[in-house]
């Protein structure tokens, strides 16, 4: 089980992706386009450093949605690779039959 502190944290980090999501975009957007002036790749880079470091995408973990283990992490189930295990073995994880042994 992860510390419920570093839970509250990522969640925080996931709250301020989606609300600089749109800026952001429209910044790199600036940045990349070859076209863009000097000054404007210079203003959306100063804007951009301005912007909080939680605000990257980069900076957001993908962890377990039953534990918050964030090493393991299965994406197409949203849970750790333990986690899935347990499921799997108890019969309770949809699309993924139980053991017989």
């Amino acid at each position: 089980m992860a510390k419920k502190s570093m839970i509250a944290k990522n969640k925080r980090r996931a709250e301020l992706v989606e609300r600089y999501r749109e800026r952001r975009a429209e910044l790199v957007s600036v940045i990349k386009d070859p076209d863009a002036t000097y000054d404007a790749k210079r203003d959306a880079y100063a804007t951009l450093a301005k912007m909080p470091r939680d605000a990257s995408r980069t900076r957001y973990r993908n962890r377990c949605g039953i534990t918050g283990r964030p090493r393991g992490y299965l994406r197409k189930f949203g849970m750790s690779r333990i986690a899935v295990r347990e499921l799997a073995h108890r019969g309770e994880l949809p699309g993924v039959q139980k053991a017989s042994w």
